[in-house]
């Protein structure tokens, strides 16, 4: 493995986390065309191989560590990218220790729970990696640019009003907790710019194998772009922590935002430091004894 190719890598994971505190404009603080020293297609996804061959290996010392579990929170506006990214990204990760959720508009039965009770629901157990296609950061996205959905959520009247900066500290510390208690958070926006999705979306009007991807809202929340825009600069201004920083992944290029968010996904696992567990709970006698009956057959 080339060193040069692990240490890009690497380099690509900090300049894409928002700092906690800041406060982030869109698009002004992130350039959604970016590609930062890969030059082409063919370079990141050399790059992007190198990525995939590493997390292969870490990801059964994870399952039998059976100490930590990450949940990879996906978000973007339509045509972003989001399936492609966890089609390519954990393309070579063994699907039995990998769980993906999509979440769609709350049934019946969601409405009538807190909002992030679908969503604890899903959460990845010990050893596992669950993938979040789209997630809780709704409630404050799409939920914000609508308040209308507020009416069949039941809520209770809120004390001061501001519902959204009360929702931004409940999911700070719905975090916080899952991280204490082993689950890591590592959250991507895919930041796609309006021209980008534009094209995205005329290109699924023109390949027929693409047109099922389109729908009739998609035009019709475009109509809404600056003002999610502004619910998205709010989110990350509010719920980037040090224990779960938001990572801003620029996809105007899919082929560098796969290697960007396969980049973010190996370094969540890395800082975890998964091992393969050395304590066998077997005593040493039986194995002993299991070696010499296999060794006698």
């Amino acid at each position: 493995m080339p060193d040069e190719t692990l240490k890009s890598l690497r380099s690509l994971v900090p300049p894409l986390r928002v700092k906690p505190g800041a406060t982030v404009r869109l698009p002004h603080d992130f350039d959604p065309a970016n590609t930062a020293k890969f030059r082409d297609r063919e370079h990141a996804q050399a790059a992007l191989a190198v990525g995939v061959d590493l997390l292969r290996d870490l990801q059964p010392k994870l399952a039998a560590q059976e100490r930590f579990g990450l949940v990879v929170i996906l978000q973007g506006m339509d045509a972003a990218g989001k399936d492609s990214t966890i089609q390519h990204v954990m393309s070579g990760l063994n699907p039995q220790g990998v769980t993906v959720h999509s979440f769609k508009v709350p049934s019946a039965e969601e409405l009538l729970h807190d909002y992030l009770w679908r969503y604890a629901r899903e959460l990845p157990s010990r050893g596992m990696i669950g993938i979040y296609n789209r997630s809780h950061y709704e409630e404050v996205l799409v939920v914000r640019v609508h308040p209308e959905y507020l009416g069949p959520q039941h809520l209770p009247p809120s004390g001061d009003g501001d519902v959204w900066h009360q929702r931004f500290n409940e999911i700070n510390s719905w975090e916080r907790y899952l991280v204490d208690n082993g689950i890591e958070v590592l959250k991507l926006f895919l930041n796609v710019s309006k021209e980008e999705q534009r094209r995205r979306f005329l290109e699924r009007l023109d390949n027929p194998d693409k047109t099922w991807k389109f729908t009739l809202a998609d035009v019709r929340e475009r109509r809404f772009w600056d003002d999610y825009q502004q619910a998205y600069a709010e989110m990350l201004s509010h719920t980037s922590t040090e224990y779960a920083p938001w990572h801003v992944i620029p996809a105007d290029h899919k082929w560098f935002a796969r290697l960007a968010a396969a980049a973010s996904v190996l370094d969540a696992l890395e800082r975890l430091r998964p091992r393969y567990p050395r304590r066998v709970s077997i005593p040493k006698a039986e194995l002993q004894r299991a070696r010499a009956e296999l060794e006698a057959e």
